[in-house]
């Protein structure tokens, strides 16, 4: 029996299913949940801001003293500047505004990322040195998209999708004159870099050489018994009173010290 036939009608419908495995892996990337949140909060602004009062300026790289930062979302109105960074996370979220990191979890599953606080914080501090614009003009908004809740309470700028704009419209006092909008929004357009394959892997480049710095440094400050943070103590009593040395910051559940030589 030739089995020929069946044999290329099989191998025909593996070759038809190969896109949709394609299609299933990039959905799962952290790449795409990114593009993905960006995405609907860019439709969000469109069609609930009023193009007349609000400019939208999109993925803004923009050059610093040590590399470049990139921002989602600049907002530029009349009532100031909004600074937009967007998360896509489901779960619960856990943080606060002076943490490093912030914690997700899934069921039984935690991970940690960013303080979105932070990292929008330097978006905001690089504008107002290429702007030349008072800082209180400048406002920053944390959009949490996606099946995610709050497990700890978070400032009025950190919000879903939903309180974005409602945000956004509650800073309703005009600050900027219409010159000055037209005169950020052309500074932000001329000075950021060219949209390309080619700055965002510079960008990423950097991003991942500055997360590598800091997981060196943390990893090097770290308790070498239980992996906490060692912090910097001084002897009070006995012989060594006075002396300094790194202790557990874990103490009293870890008490390993190491001596500063």
């Amino acid at each position: 029996m030739d089995f020929t036939p069946m044999l290329n009608q099989i191998y025909s419908a593996v070759w038809y299913l190969v896109p949709f495995f394609v299609v299933l892996t990039v959905i799962k990337t952290p790449w795409f949940k990114g593009v993905l949140g960006e995405f609907q909060v860019n439709l969000l602004l469109k069609l609930f801001l009023p193009k007349e009062n609000y400019h939208l300026i999109k993925n803004a790289t923009l050059p610093t003293e040590n590399g470049t930062t990139q921002i989602h979302h600049i907002l530029v109105s009349k009532y100031g500047v909004f600074v937009i960074e967007t998360k896509n996370m489901k779960g619960w979220i856990f943080g606060s505004s002076n943490q490093k990191q912030w914690t997700q979890k899934i069921f039984k599953h935690s991970s940690k990322f960013q303080n979105p606080i932070h990292q929008n914080y330097k978006h905001i501090k690089t504008l107002e040195s290429c702007l030349g614009i008072n800082q209180e003009y400048l406002y920053s908004v944390i959009v949490f998209i996606g099946d995610s809740t709050f497990k700890t309470q978070m400032p009025e700028y950190v919000t879903y999708a939903r309180g974005c704009v409602q945000y956004i419209k509650s800073k309703n006092i005009e600050v900027l004159t219409q010159k000055e909008t037209a005169e950020i929004v052309e500074k932000i357009e001329g000075g950021r870099l060219q949209r390309s394959i080619k700055t965002n892997r510079e960008h990423v480049a950097h991003v991942k050489e500055i997360i590598s710095s800091k997981e060196k440094k943390e990893q090097e400050n770290s308790c070498p018994k239980c992996g906490s943070e060692m912090i910097l103590r001084e002897s009070k009593k006995g012989a060594n009173a006075g002396n300094k040395f790194w202790g557990c910051s874990s103490f009293p559940k870890c008490r390993k010290i190491v001596n500063i030589t």
